[in-house]
């Protein structure tokens, strides 16, 4: 006598899937059938006011704005060229030492502390000395160039 082509674990296996996709045909007509009774698309719809928050109710169309889509910038803004004047800038020097070849310019707009090399001055100065300047951003932070005394 032969065996039949389904062993006992087949028939287990085939009684199973058969069980899960009775059990999906059942859960999608109550779900069809739920929509059908009294779920409309209104109920469903949500809104979000002008602070981010999801709310039942509609805006209010009074309170809109109307906003020119030339206006809105996507990316980074363009840059607008610095006017020369505002690029040089006075300060005092606090400290210089011409062996080492750099020192500090206390800025008298912002009272920020500047680094100067000696590279970068244009004129000899010393401690206390009255300058103008441009600032550029360097390695460690912002420095000084085309140093020249104030007269």
């Amino acid at each position: 006598m032969g065996r039949g082509n389904e062993s006992f674990g087949k028939k287990e296996l085939h009684a199973k899937k058969e069980k899960k996709r009775k059990e999906k045909e059942t859960k999608k007509s109550v779900r069809k059938q739920q929509t059908r009774d009294g779920n409309n698309l209104d109920d469903m719809i949500a809104y979000v006011d002008e602070f981010g928050r999801i709310t039942s109710a509609p805006p209010d169309l009074s309170l809109k704005k109307v906003i020119n889509a030339d206006d809105i910038e996507l990316g980074v803004p363009k840059s607008v060229a610095p006017d020369p004047s505002e690029l040089i800038r006075k300060g005092v020097v606090t400290f210089f030492n011409d062996s080492k070849g750099f020192g500090f310019i206390r800025d008298t707009s912002s009272q920020q502390s500047i680094f100067v090399h000696i590279k970068a001055v244009l004129e000899p100065i010393k401690e206390n000395n009255k300058v103008t300047f441009e600032v550029v951003k360097g390695a460690k932070g912002p420095n000084a160039i085309n140093v020249k005394i104030d007269r």
